[in-house]
């Protein structure tokens, strides 16, 4: 009983193991490779507490191979290649063996590397197991060489299955009652990991036994919620892109969460400082020009006063971002761009160029200039574009916010340009 719970009530079979039917259900795909008795090597992907090792351990037992572990935060390619050796020697008896490799991920390019030639003969069926998307953390050459399998985190069926486990399994909780007001915060609290639940409901219960679980307990134990957002990996990008999404689609309460969820799981708050001045001037723009200087001012104070009290004008840009009319009108740039790349040598029209000394004026250097401010209404009507590119529109107003005056003034312009000979 000194081992974990988690550990001891480790499921013994397949059919055990809960949360995953899309690999281990009538029509998995896990399930099918396992009935034509056929394993490739593969890469587990998924949240913390979802069964990676266990699935893994059974996979190895379902098909009768040599299951050896190894730990990539523990373990350099010297002790890797030993595992190896002794792989290859336990193959020459006809005993296959599956190298189970834990955080895969954190294996540098060499490391991984060191696989390779073992993968591709055979001399052992790899699985790894990774928190963290294969595609950036697996390099090409060994992910070409392996199925890579999602695994989801846990969810509220999946985790009632295992208080249920933690209940009647021989070497469990004996006596185990959760109250029924404690079911959903303990849920809540593990936020999808199976691990994290048998801990806090290991602690709670050998607070309250032979009492129920109840919901102060599993508060008291859990001590605060967890996040599975990150600073530097997959879910930090997945909760930033729904942030600044949640903005895009005016929806101000999602996006309050999730720049809640940033803070409160330790982001560094200039990181979404910076998000929301790209935001202001990307999806905000014209239709809403002071934005810009509420995310501008919110980066500021930011730098200058910190956490805590930076919340203040973080949220205040983030409801002036989801709250504005929308307008991605300053991606006209790129369309400019486009113009500079398939004209790369448009002349200056000579009445634009200076003309500093008397041989330039001679050359027709800013011949035919009017300066605007000299006419009645400001406005020379002068059209200012190389030839090449005479009528070109980059720039067209947005129906929404300050653009709709825009689109007056630009009408009024366009109905008094002059034509250009």
């Amino acid at each position: 009983m000194t081992a974990p719970l988690a550990e001891r009530i480790r499921p013994a079979t397949l059919d055990e193991v809960v949360g995953q039917p899309h690999l281990l259900g009538p029509q998995g795909i896990l399930s099918r490779l396992l009935a034509a008795g056929h394993l490739p090597s593969l890469l587990l992907w998924g949240p913390p507490g979802c069964g990676k090792t266990t699935l893994a351990r059974l996979l190895a037992e379902k098909l009768a191979l040599r299951f050896m572990p190894f730990s990539a935060v523990l373990g350099g390619v010297p002790e890797l290649r030993k595992l190896i050796d002794e792989a290859g020697k336990v193959a020459a008896l006809g005993q296959r063996t599956l190298l189970f490799v834990d955080e895969i991920h954190r294996f540098n390019k060499a490391q991984q590397d060191a696989l390779l030639p073992h993968v591709e003969s055979g001399t052992v069926v790899l699985v790894g197991a990774t928190t963290e998307n294969p595609s950036f953390s697996v390099n090409r050459a060994l992910l070409s060489r392996c199925r890579v399998f999602q695994l989801n985190g846990l969810d509220g069926a999946a985790l009632t299955a295992l208080i249920d486990r933690a209940a009647n399994h021989p070497d469990g909780l004996p006596g185990l009652c959760v109250a029924d007001a404690a079911r959903d915060p303990l849920l809540r609290m593990s936020a999808g990991d199976g691990r994290r639940l048998l801990v806090i409901l290991d602690g709670a219960w050998a607070l309250t036994k032979p009492d129920p679980v109840d919901a102060a307990t599993v508060a008291q134990v859990a001590s605060s919620p967890v996040s599975d957002h990150d600073r530097d990996g997959e879910n930090h990008y997945d909760v930033a892109s729904a942030f600044i999404k949640s903005m895009r689609a005016s929806d101000v309460q999602a996006a309050l969460y999730y720049l809640a969820r940033q803070v409160e799981a330790g982001e560094d708050p200039m990181f979404i400082a910076r998000r929301l001045v790209i935001f202001a001037s990307e999806d905000v723009g014209l239709a809403d020009p002071q934005v810009l200087g509420t995310a501008t001012s919110a980066l500021l104070a930011v730098e200058k006063i910190g956490l805590p009290e930076a919340i203040y004008p973080l949220t205040q840009a983030t409801i002036a971002c989801a709250t504005a009319p929308k307008s991605n009108t300053t991606k006209s740039y790129f369309s400019a761009a486009e113009a500079v790349r398939n004209h790369p040598g448009a002349s200056v029209p000579l009445f634009l160029r200076n003309a500093p000394n008397e041989l330039m004026k001679q050359l027709g250097y800013k011949d035919g200039y009017v300066y605007d401010h000299d006419t009645p209404e400001h406005f020379a009507g002068q059209q200012c574009l190389p030839d090449e590119l005479l009528g070109q529109k980059f720039y067209t107003p947005g129906p929404f916010g300050f653009e709709k005056d825009l689109a007056k003034r630009l009408e009024w312009w366009e109905a008094r340009r002059k034509p250009r000979s």
